[in-house]
């Protein structure tokens, strides 16, 4: 049976979420090292890992690093309402910002929701004006963040 077609019991089994549990907490974590804390065998858990990545359960492994020690400390997320056919040239744009580390297209008034990382509030009139000739623009600066990006609840 081909994996993308299994329900999603079978693919989140218990030994599956237990897994992604442990990916969860540690991404860099050994094969055998996973398989020992489950109870498992290596090529077990090596079977199991590789059909959630094919499946697209597991989309990829990350490095996250402080964007102060690369000196860009302030995070801001800035709204954009794009002028009459202008959707595709923001997306570009985004895509073309080196500042810009996150875009989403969201419904609302807004169409695309920004996270930029800058190294001064001073630098965002600099950015904010390379978007201003594609439409209307509206930022918020991070003060703190109570709760960092993090997996997707598993149960």
């Amino acid at each position: 049976m081909n994996l993308l077609t299994e329900t999603r019991s079978q693919v989140l089994d218990e030994l599956n979420i237990r897994i992604l549990e442990e990916l969860s907490a540690d991404p860099r974590l050994r094969t055998t090292e996973l398989a020992r804390r489950l109870g498992v065998s290596t090529p077990t858990v090596r079977e199991r890992v590789t059909r959630l990545e094919e499946s697209g359960v597991i989309r990829g492994y990350r490095l996250e690093i402080d964007p102060a020690a690369l000196g860009r400390p302030v995070a801001a997320w800035v709204r954009l309402q794009p002028g009459p056919g202008q959707v595709s040239r923001v997306a570009e744009l985004a895509q073309n910002t080196p500042e810009v580390v996150e875009c989403h297209r969201i419904s609302g008034e807004d169409c695309f929701l920004l996270r930029i990382q800058i190294p001064s509030i001073d630098r965002l009139e600099e950015l904010l004006d390379r978007f201003g000739p594609y439409g209307r623009t509206n930022s918020s600066f991070v003060v703190s963040t109570p709760v960092a990006p993090r997996a997707v609840p598993l149960t």
